[in-house]
């Protein structure tokens, strides 16, 4: 099976970004009760790719904690454009699709658009 992408949104918050991912929806049943990711997986891992003008950066590959966690990327430049892609990946399933890129711009004042 392949782990289809996470809901992700991403907000500004200065000079960093907030990624917010939801864990995509498992097809596995357990006594008619749909399963979670983190039902099935002991260990589940993300990877956000992050985009600008400099090119593609790979974050190093985090833990999830949860089926609906945030994580911060900061150190940024304000006023720039960024992109993040987050795939999520399983111990034993390697096969993902990554998340469509969403894009929002780091930004001094706390504005959505």
């Amino acid at each position: 099976a392949v782990l289809g992408p996470p809901e992700v949104n991403v907000t500004s918050c200065g000079n960093c970004i907030n990624v917010t991912i939801k864990l995509p929806a498992s097809h596995f049943r357990e006594k008619g009760k749909l399963l979670s990711l983190t039902d099935i997986y002991e260990d589940l891992y993300y990877n956000i790719t992050l985009k600008s003008l400099d090119g593609e950066h790979k974050r190093p590959r985090q833990k999830i904690p949860k089926e609906v966690f945030s994580t911060v990327i900061g150190d940024l430049y304000p006023s720039r454009n960024y992109c993040v892609s987050v795939e999520v990946t399983a111990s034993v399933n390697r096969h993902s699709s990554p998340s469509p890129w969403q894009c929002v711009t780091a930004d001094s004042e706390a504005r959505q658009g």
